[in-house]
């Protein structure tokens, strides 16, 4: 078997698996911060949570096809190494910046809604000032 061949499946034994968990990890426990950005509603809270995983692996798994090809010449185990630690490793760098602007924008979503919910009066108004004076009925 051709030594590149062996490194796109050793490529896909790594990167696949490793999408795959962190997908599930961010559904596992992005649900739970969901929830609180939407008020406690559950139910929406998980619609989007799944969305937002469906969004993950497609944009990951594109990515994984997309960077699987190389040009390098693969003849020796050393160059095996070496190919997939770079493919793998670049794999690995895109899941983390996906995932950390993923829950950057969440967090701003979030306080988006704290601030909309502080900013409610403590106390009802008690007195109304017209802006203009009464007009008389006539």
């Amino acid at each position: 078997m051709d030594l590149s061949v062996l490194t796109y499946l050793l490529y896909l034994a790594v990167t696949v698996p490793l999408t795959v968990w962190v997908g599930r990890s961010l559904a596992r426990h992005g649900e739970v911060f969901l929830v609180d950005v939407f008020h406690g509603e559950a139910h929406l809270a998980h619609a989007v949570n799944q969305l937002l995983v469906i969004g993950f692996y497609l944009l990951n798994f594109g990515y994984l096809s997309f960077f699987m090809a190389s040009s390098k010449d693969v003849e020796t185990g050393r160059e095996v190494m070496e190919v997939l630690s770079t493919k793998a490793g670049g794999v690995a760098l895109v899941i983390g910046v996906i995932h950390f602007a993923n829950v950057w924008c969440l967090n701003a979503f979030r306080r988006r809604a704290v601030l909309r919910a502080q900013s409610v009066p403590p106390v009802a108004p008690s007195y109304y000032t017209p802006v203009f004076p009464p007009t008389p009925a006539g």
